[in-house]
């Protein structure tokens, strides 16, 4: 496995009156190559706990191994390091940096990371080499995001974080989306992590596991994995 929480907590509150658990308790593990899908309500957790995975947030009980690391017990320094060089993000909202094309915006990434991929194998591999000089404006939202998402698998990362990926996308766009970062699992083989509330998504995923109140209500193995482009969203 690559990612194991054991009985992991994450508490907000001074005293046992006003204790909000955002992790309940959990225990979780998800295996090297899965495309695992989390869902839950808004408030459930699946934020919480998608951040702990990505280091921009620490559990307060328990223990996190990300790759053979504990995660809770990692200097600022190694978190950094962390991040750098295992973790790629994919949120709602795409960030490109809107002077530079969309090769360049990929390229940014690339130039800061030990071990990157080969750009132009990426762009030809994803079907988006045709997008690598257009600028941000001259994309759809839908292209954006995977431009998005390309940067973030440029530098080769153990995992792939997305957080709620097609929430800000028609359904069109969603789709494409989708398809896009079912063929890089399929492709690099790269364990990803998508949290979302569309019930759709799930069926793309090796696993799906549900969230709520901070705690795992359910973890399946998903024997019937389909192709991206079957999906209904």
């Amino acid at each position: 496995m690559i990612i194991n929480f054991k009985n992991a907590v994450k508490k907000y509150g001074d005293n046992e009156e006003n204790m909000v658990y955002a992790m309940d308790h959990i225990d979780l593990s998800i295996n090297e190559g899965e495309l695992c899908v989390i869902l839950g309500p808004s408030g459930s957790g699946k934020s919480t706990l998608l951040n702990m995975i990505g280091g921009l947030d620490s559990i307060d009980e328990g223990e996190l191994i990300v790759d053979g690391q504990v995660i809770n017990k990692l200097s600022q320094k190694q978190i950094t390091e962390y991040r750098r060089s295992k973790i790629g993000f994919v949120f709602q909202f795409f960030n490109l940096i809107p002077d530079l094309t969309a090769e360049e915006n990929i390229q940014v990434v690339s130039d800061i990371t030990q071990s990157p991929l080969n750009i132009d194998e990426v762009l030809e591999t994803l079907g988006i080499e045709n997008l690598r000089d257009r600028f941000p404006k001259e994309l759809s939202g839908g292209q954006q995001q995977r431009i998005a998402i390309a940067r973030s698998i440029i530098k080769n990362p153990r995992l792939l974080l997305c957080d709620e990926l097609t929430g800000a996308l028609d359904s069109k766009s969603s789709k494409d989306v989708i398809r896009f970062v079912d063929k890089i699992n399929r492709t690099y083989k790269t364990t990803i992590v998508i949290i979302t509330h569309n019930e759709a998504i799930k069926n793309i995923a090796d696993r799906i596991v549900r969230i709520k109140d901070g705690k795992i209500i359910s973890n399946e193995l998903n024997e019937n994995r389909i192709d991206a482009g079957d999906i209904e969203l």
